[in-house]
């Protein structure tokens, strides 16, 4: 989608023009509701992220993606919708959002929106005309059962936030089901309305200049119409994380049907043709089976989440980045993290071991192909927030506890010492301590040493060098498990996760090094062409045909 006359259409020069605007692109996250609140009701909103895009245009990003801002009930944050074509209230008015592309393509930024179409609200239009009258069309919008034959759920699925997901609708004697709250509803997808419906609201957010969707949950759409039993695999116990809960159980039924590529091969026919991404949310199993939804002509992207679910393994985390590489080369999305996880900084171990190991893992994902993804705040190499009052997360709420939820990730975008961090003027929506000086953005761009000017080195580097993203990838033998090393081109990356400095041979002397995860830290060369990398970090090398 180029816009005449803007930024954007001053970025395609020297870009092959027959080449997707998203290869070569880094995105960033913004959670709607924690970036920035420009109305002091405590809850960010659109217009606060119009008054951020220079902060945005200058670390170098090139894409958004907004978490839901629709008009909600807000049981899951927003990801219950209840009208997909308007804006929440809370968060502004559709002029905000126009204001905001706007003003974003003017700055050579794409805007992506998050579409949720496995389940609605239980607000929504359709689900309540469904409810009250279970003989009329709208009732096959959604996935209906009646109880098992000895009473109860009809199957034994389970919701990602605890419980069964099937919840009893006393009036029709009927269950619907949601893999998520009882609140969202799960939509069927094998009824032809409902695929019609989300073209045309596909349709309607490129109208308005959207530059692409980000789709949860896309591996979640198609259920098995026979509604058959999931395969159980560990016994549940009392006071269990939900998540674990729900992975007690093979999902062979309820997720990651094959018809789910083919609703995608339908959006690409709608997306395509106004060079709009596609980019899902998929948590398949194995590699092989996440790459058949970026197969031509399907979702042009799918995320790499799996590297949001570990802590500090490097072992496991290059054995995963390798495979998934080479399934999906130029399909796969890389991120460390997003509103669901707890951030890369906590997880990797805290303080300055969990900075210095997610720039070291953020530096090879930006070298991996695809488009790299960072969420709000990781520039900052912030851990997780600190909560100062109780639990906002659903899943935490509803469960007593039983699982840290995902508030510490959510907590508000910190841009200097203020009061709420400059995030508000108001009370913050969720109760949180206030950050440090050195974790905002007004301290940080003030510290020529601090994280958020090496990732904006960082990508500015792969802006310098497309090899980075452009050119084919050649794995590199390493000795070590712990040590990945590839060549690009003229780019030479040497990523070692290990507790100990590892030496890698290069094949030729030619290679100089351009960008270090660890600024100021010592590259040694133990041969003529060999590397010795320092532990826990990522070095980048360009070719010097000088010293051949």
């Amino acid at each position: 989608m180029r816009v005449k006359g803007s930024a954007l259409e001053e970025s395609t020069v020297g870009r092959d023009l027959a080449e997707p605007w998203w290869h070569g692109a880094v995105g960033y996250e913004i959670y709607v509701r924690s970036f920035a609140d420009s109305d002091g009701d405590g809850v960010g909103d659109l217009a606060g992220i119009t008054s951020r895009l220079d902060y945005l245009s200058w670390l170098g990003v090139d894409a958004l993606w907004l978490t839901p801002f629709y008009p909600s009930p807000g049981h899951d944050h927003g990801y219950d919708v209840s009208d997909y074509c308007a804006v929440s209230p809370r968060h502004g008015t559709l002029e905000d959002f126009d204001v905001l592309v706007s003003e974003a393509h003017r700055r050579g930024l794409r805007v992506m929106v998050d579409i949720v179409p496995n389940h609605t609200s239980i607000e929504h239009e359709w689900f309540a005309r469904a409810r009250r009258y279970p003989d009329g069309p709208d009732r096959d919008r959604y996935l209906w059962a009646f109880p098992a034959s000895g009473g109860g759920p009809p199957n034994n699925w389970r919701s990602h936030f605890g419980g069964p997901a099937w919840t009893l609708d006393e009036a029709s004697g009927q269950y619907w089901c949601h893999l998520f709250l009882p609140e969202q509803p799960d939509l069927n997808w094998r009824n032809p309305a409902v695929r019609d419906d989300f073209d045309s609201i596909l349709e309607w957010w490129m109208d308005r200049g959207v530059d692409g969707f980000r789709v949860d949950v896309a591996h979640g759409l198609v259920k098995d119409d026979q509604l058959r039993d999931n395969p159980q695999i560990m016994p549940i116990t009392e006071g269990m994380d939900p998540f674990d809960a729900f992975n007690a159980f093979e999902h062979r039924h309820d997720m990651d049907q094959s018809e789910n590529v083919e609703v995608f091969r339908r959006w690409n026919r709608v997306c395509a043709p106004r060079e709009a991404l596609l980019l899902g949310e998929v948590n398949a199993p194995w590699p092989d089976r996440q790459s058949r939804y970026v197969e031509p002509g399907a979702l042009d992207q799918a995320f790499f989440l799996q590297a949001a679910f570990l802590g500090w393994a490097p072992k496991t985390l290059l054995t995963m980045v390798r495979a998934m590489h080479d399934a999906a080369p130029q399909g796969t999305s890389w991120v460390l993290s997003n509103h669901d996880r707890s951030r890369p900084v906590s997880r990797f171990g805290g303080g300055e071991t969990g900075v210095r190991r997610s720039l070291a893992a953020s530096t090879l994902f930006m070298a991996l192909g695809g488009t790299p993804f960072l969420f709000q705040g990781e520039e900052l190499a912030l851990p997780d927030g600190v909560l100062s009052a109780g639990f906002h997360d659903p899943v935490s709420v509803r469960n007593a506890g039983a699982t840290s939820g995902r508030d510490g990730c959510r907590t508000p975008m910190p841009w200097d010492s203020s009061p709420c961090n400059g995030f508000s003027a108001g009370v913050p929506w969720i109760d949180s301590e206030p950050r440090p000086p050195e974790h905002t953005v007004e301290g940080q761009q003030a510290d020529p040493d601090a994280p958020l000017h090496r990732y904006r080195s960082l990508l500015a580097l792969r802006r310098q060098h497309p090899d980075m993203w452009r050119a084919s990838l050649e794995w590199i033998k390493t000795t070590d498990p712990e040590v990945v090393a590839l060549r690009r081109g003229t780019i030479t990356v040497v990523a070692n996760l290990s507790s100990r400095r590892a030496n890698v041979s290069l094949g030729s002397p030619e290679w100089e090094p351009v960008f270090a995860s660890q600024e100021g830290s010592r590259l040694d060369r133990p041969a003529h062409d060999a590397v010795s990398v320092p532990a826990e970090s990522t070095v980048v090398l360009a070719q010097d045909h000088r010293r051949t």
